[in-house]
This record gives structure tokens, sequence and C-alpha cells, in this order.
């Protein structure tokens, strides 16, 4: 008898086993998506069918490997985490599921309208996005106290750079600032577009002809080169998100202008030793109605090749959810839990408690204007990017000209002359211009 119930019961496992079914998640190797991968017993309990197999990724290789996977075919991933740029792009495409089976208390009408507008296609869900962002300016008051300065909410490109300069010369174990040098179109290029925005600059005109030979790309990356070369850090032109994080957390930065997203890591005492001492600015501008920040959102889809996407959309509801938001903030309190997706977490009292940078990130994601980025008139919109198929390879190229610059292996007009050049080229062979 106890041998048959034994026999029956490793029968119903091994059953079991054969029937669950295990996704492949793509993701990036940002601290959200970290902390996420730690709390998915929750998943798994709630969905003992499923397994989950995760593959974390550096950013750009991230970028790299899901295009190509989901552009051949390749059915290697059933849930990739892809941004604002993929999605409309992707999903016109036929490349993606629309996510229309979320759950019955999912909520999509609490997104943040600017998150989900840049996720959706002719008003369906191609993407739920895991943490929405802008950029802004992080910096150090007791630095910016000790040098006698001010930071303005709203700062000017000249006071930051000044800043920088005279807290760099004051302290030669501190740097200025912090800004991303490491090449890549969501890396190095997202910054200087965003930059170039709120100095009148374009990638294209209202003809599609490339714009790096006007003076305003020069002024922005003349700006941008011999800021960092006076008040940056060494070897910046490596340095992307990541490493500029870990710099402003060991107190080598008296400014970062990077991500909102980035503010529960370094106001979080565990990890950051300067966690009591940042404060909080919109991105710069130059007084020309444009700053220089940015709308970004990292979002889960499932591509159109995924053999599991009912299991794959049920742990895309789980990750985006308003009960994944309550679950961090039980284990990591409500300062951590992932921003800028839901309208009920700026309205929630405890998360405005928690978290001194939940009004300017609402503020800066909301001033994003993907729609109208620049001060000119454009063709394309997105505003750390543009929204077409060829800026994925072209603004790789270019973010690595600027990069090359950047650590002085060329000069500002010669990275510029042939961002120029390769920008007609690609333009021209992909039929934009004649």
């Amino acid at each position: 008898m106890i041998r048959t119930l034994i026999l029956s019961a490793t029968a119903s496992l091994l059953a079991f086993a054969a029937h669950a079914e295990t996704i492949t998640i793509a993701t990036v190797n940002n601290g959200d998506m970290i902390r996420m991968q730690k709390l998915t017993d929750d998943f798994t309990s709630k969905n003992p069918d499923i397994e989950l197999n995760w593959v974390t990724l550096e950013e750009n290789v991230l970028r790299e490997r899901v295009t190509t996977d989901i552009a051949t075919k390749g059915g290697q991933y059933d849930v990739m985490t892809i941004g604002t740029y993929e999605v409309p792009i992707w999903a016109k495409q036929n490349w993606l599921l629309p996510l229309d089976n979320l759950g019955d208390d999912y909520d999509v009408a609490d997104i943040i309208p600017a998150i989900a507008g840049g996720l959706s296609v002719d008003g369906k869900l191609y993407a739920a996005p895991f943490y929405g962002e802008s950029s802004f300016v992080m910096y150090r008051k007791d630095l910016f106290e000790k040098a006698g300065l001010t930071m303005p909410d709203a700062p000017t490109w000249d006071f930051v750079g000044e800043a920088a300069r005279k807290i760099k010369a004051d302290n030669t174990d501190v740097n200025g600032i912090c800004l991303r040098g490491k090449a890549g179109w969501g890396e190095n290029m997202a910054f200087l577009t965003a930059m170039s925005n709120s100095f009148g600059a374009r990638w294209f005109d209202e003809n599609w002809q490339p714009q790096f030979d006007q003076p305003e790309w020069k002024e922005t990356l003349e700006f941008y080169v011999n800021l960092m070369k006076d008040a940056g850090p060494q070897g910046a032109s490596s340095n992307g998100f990541n490493e500029n994080l870990a710099l402003f957390q060991q107190g080598k930065c008296a400014m970062w202008i990077d991500a909102t997203v980035a503010a529960s890591f370094v106001t979080n005492p565990t990890d950051s030793t300067v966690a009591d001492k940042v404060g909080f600015a919109l991105a710069p501008d130059k007084g020309l109605g444009k700053r220089g920040n940015w709308l970004w959102a990292w979002s889960l889809g499932i591509p159109a090749g995924s053999q599991k996407a009912d299991a794959a959309q049920k742990f895309v509801s789980w990750a985006t959810s308003k009960a994944y938001l309550e679950l961090v903030a039980s284990k990591e309190g409500w300062a951590n839990v992932p921003p800028g997706t839901r309208t009920s977490l700026y309205e929630n009292p405890e998360y405005q408690k928690a978290a001194p940078f939940a009004k300017m990130t609402l503020d800066s994601i909301n001033a994003a204007d993907p729609n109208n980025p620049t001060v000119k008139p454009v063709p394309y919109t997105g505003v750390q990017f543009v929204a077409i198929p060829e800026f994925q390879g072209l603004g790789t190229t270019v973010g690595q000209l600027f990069s090359a610059a950047l650590a002085g292996q060329m000069s500002v007009d010669d990275a510029l002359a042939q961002a120029q050049q390769v920008s007609v080229r690609e333009m021209t062979r992909s039929g934009y211009i004649k």
C-alpha cells in the first residue's frame, strides 16, 4: 500500500514536471531588475506550473541580442526587456504580441499616460512598463554648501558648468560632475541627444537632412567634452549608467545628470555613502524652452514567436502590477519600488514620505514631450532617440565617434564631421533623402 502511494506520488510529480513550462526572460543588469529576480518566489508560488529562466545582460548587449532574436524570429526569449524606442517600431512590424490578457485587477488605466502612450500602438498596449524614467540632476548638498553655491530647482547648463569646475577645483578627490561617456545609442547618445535638444540642436531637419554640421551640435559637444575634461572623472568614455552610479554612491561625484530611477539607489544608506546628502533638480536648459531630460520606460514585451505566450503574459502581469510595487515595499521599503509607471504610486502618502525625489521625478516625466522634442521642428518623435528603425545602428556609430572625442582620440570637429558623413550615407541608403 505504502509503495503504491509512493509510486503514485512520484508519477504525479513527474507528470507535473512534464507539464511545467519554462519561460526565458531577457533582462538588463540594472538594480531594479536584479531585485525583481530575487522576489520571483512570489510568482512561482502562485504559478507552480511555470518555471523561470533568466538571461541577464549589460544594456548594450541586451539590446543587440533581443533585436537580433526578434528580427530573425529566433525564438530564444519568451519575455524581453525592451524600451520606449523599440515597442512602437516592433509592434508595427507585428513582432510583438498585444498585452490584452493582463488580468481583471491589473488596472491599465493607472499607468501614467506619458508612459503608456510610448508603449501603445492604435490604442493597444504592446509592452508593460516595469519602471519609467526621465532624467534630472542629482547633486551633493554638502559640497554645494561648502562651495557657497545654491542649486536652483531649474538650473541652466552654464550654472552646472561653473559649479562643477568650482567644486572640482576645491576638492581634489571629488569629480565636479559625472556624465555618460560609454558609446551606445542608449548610453552616451541618450544623454547627448537629450542635452542637444536643450541647446537647440536636432538629428535631422524637416526633410531628414542630418544636422551635425550645424552650430548647435558643435556647441553641445564642445560644452560636454570641455566640461568633462575640466571636472569629470578619469576614463569617462568608458562610463555608462552603472559605472557613474557606483562613482556617485562612493562619494566621487558632486553632480550626476542621469535617469530619475537612480534616485532610490543614491539615497539608499545600505549602498550609498552619501545617502543623506543628495538633492535633486530638473535637467538643465539653455533658455530656449527645452530641458535636457528624456523619457524612457524599461518594459516587458512578448515576442510574437513565443510558444508560451499565456505563461509569459502571466509573468508580465505579475512583474508590472500594483501588487508587485506593494511586494517590493514590504521587503525593501517604499523608496525602493520601481518608479515612474503608475499614477497611484505618486498619490500614495507612504511613497511621498519615503521618496523625497517623487515629485521631481513625476514633473520630469510629464515635462518630456516625445512629439515635440526639439526647439526647431523635426519629422520624428522621441526625446533621446529618433523613432526610426535605422537609429539603433546609426546612433551607436555616432556614439562611438562622440565617445572617441571625449577620450581625446579625435577632435570635436572631426567627430561631428564624421557623424554628418555617416548619417548622410545611412539616410540616403535608407531612402529618407535623395
